[in-house]
């Protein structure tokens, strides 16, 4: 493993502390070193719950909202720029005790968008995060939209 290698994985492990993941208890509970995979979870706790009692919908978004975005640009690399668009989430059933999302990046996704970018300049490409319970129960589908442009392609443009 490089040195960028280990230093990109020390953040990774190390970004439940930024504030809005610390404040929600949203941790990493597993990740692969090439940022292909990754699992976050999050117990209910005082700070995270709503006012019934289950999870606060904003911090099942917080489980989803910088993940894909982070993997997607680590594994298309330094001629890209990858920005998240937009999300929607569906709520379908409470969440109660600790919940998790599995992030997944194929080889034939990272090829796809790298293909339909490298020949259209930009692209909108869409991620679909189910956040299940301990029974696997599928709590809320959240829905990312993330917008990735060629870096070649900005110059372009400006020059």
């Amino acid at each position: 493993m490089t040195f960028t290698q280990k230093v990109k994985r020390k953040f990774f492990r190390h970004i439940g502390l930024w504030p809005p993941l610390l404040g929600a208890g949203i941790k990493i509970t597993k990740m692969q070193s090439d940022l292909k995979y990754l699992q976050v979870a999050m117990k209910l706790h005082v700070w995270n719950t709503n006012y019934v009692g289950t999870h606060y919908g904003g911090s099942l978004y917080s489980m989803t909202d910088p993940f894909y975005m982070l993997m997607l640009m680590e594994n298309l690399g330094r001629d890209y720029i990858v920005w998240d668009k937009s999300a929607f989430i569906d709520f379908l059933k409470p969440g109660k005790g600790r919940v998790y999302a599995d992030f997944q990046l194929t080889d034939e996704r990272i090829q796809e968008i790298k293909d339909y970018v490298d020949t259209h300049n930009k692209g909108l490409f869409d991620f679909e995060i189910e956040i299940k319970d301990k029974d696997e129960n599928t709590i809320c589908k959240v829905t990312k939209t993330l917008y990735v442009r060629t870096k070649s392609s900005l110059r372009k443009k400006h020059s």
